[in-house]
């Protein structure tokens, strides 16, 4: 079958097994001092190691591949390392949707005689709790359909239809910027991956006032060396006062404050990261300066 599945540069790897620790489900192993895609069947193609790479030779591809077996994955490498990594991969299916992958893992859990681990099982509880339909409710031994987000109030014939954009410049996907243009000289650069525009109501009015837009998504774009090298032309020429990077909480979308971060360490100034994690309904997870 022809599925999404991860790649490997090895130009690009250097061997340093982060990757290997980033993959639960033990689909990557270092062989010949190479990170190397072991099997098919173990990998699941939501590209949780892509974040964990420094050097950004990890992406995602489609082609030919097995069809990956969640329940193999469970038995082999998910179980034997005990909860926190059960718990782990539970939010990992949850978070990219993966609702037929999730229901075969609580399926694996119950078949086992295994419990779901607390953190998870309160999150059934929570959902269980505000969905509006039997079908929308989280199922302990597996079944489970996924809640649907709740619909924002419609503003429609209001005002607060018409806010104004904040974006001052174009382009801005970060393939296609000059580092040399003049509205990013000394701004506060927002680098923002692709989805949280459309987790964010207030992305303009809070996140994109007063500041430049660079967007990309670690895990979908190519040439992550070059966002590198122009964030890196970012802070030493066009000097760039703080850089805000602005994620999704799904563990790929960590690639993006590793490209920050790399650009920082090669520029020959110093500038100041702010690393602010959203989730699908526009909650603010977490606020940090790196």
């Amino acid at each position: 079958m022809k599925r999404t599945i991860i790649s490997i540069n090895e130009e690009l790897c250097d061997g340093c097994g982060a990757c290997t620790n980033g993959c639960p489900e033990g689909a990557l192993q270092l062989i010949d001092g190479k990170a190397r895609l072991v099997g098919d069947l173990l990998c699941d193609g939501l590209g949780a190691c892509i974040a964990t790479c420094p050097r950004g030779a990890i992406n995602i591809e489609e082609r030919e591949a097995e069809p990956y077996n969640e329940a193999l994955v469970m038995r082999r490498n998910i179980i034997p390392k005990g909860e926190k990594t059960i718990q782990a991969h539970l939010e990992h299916l949850y978070h990219h949707g993966e609702e037929g992958y999730l229901s075969t893992a609580l399926d694996v859990l119950a078949e086992e005689g295994i419990p779901i681990p607390q953190g998870f099982a309160q999150d059934f509880a929570a959902l269980n709790a505000t969905a509006e339909k039997p079908e929308q409710r989280f199922q302990a031994t597996g079944g489970m359909r996924l809640k649907p987000l709740a619909a924002a109030p419609s503003v429609h014939g209001t005002a607060a239809a018409e806010q104004p954009s904040a974006l001052t410049h174009w382009p801005i996907q970060l393939h296609l910027i000059n580092p040399r243009a003049p509205h990013f000289a000394r701004s506060n650069l927002l680098l923002a991956a692709d989805c949280t525009a459309f987790s964010l109501g207030n992305f303009h009015s809070q996140w994109l006032t007063g500041k430049t837009l660079v967007i990309g998504c670690p895990k979908l774009d190519d040439g992550i060396e070059r966002y590198i090298e122009k964030l890196t032309l970012l802070i030493d020429e066009a000097k760039v006062d703080t850089i805000t990077v602005l994620r999704m909480h799904v563990p790929c979308c960590g690639g993006l404050v590793m490209i920050a971060q790399e650009a920082r360490n090669q520029a020959k100034r110093n500038v100041p990261i702010k690393a602010v994690t959203v989730n699908e309904a526009g909650t603010i997870l977490q606020e940090e300066w790196l």
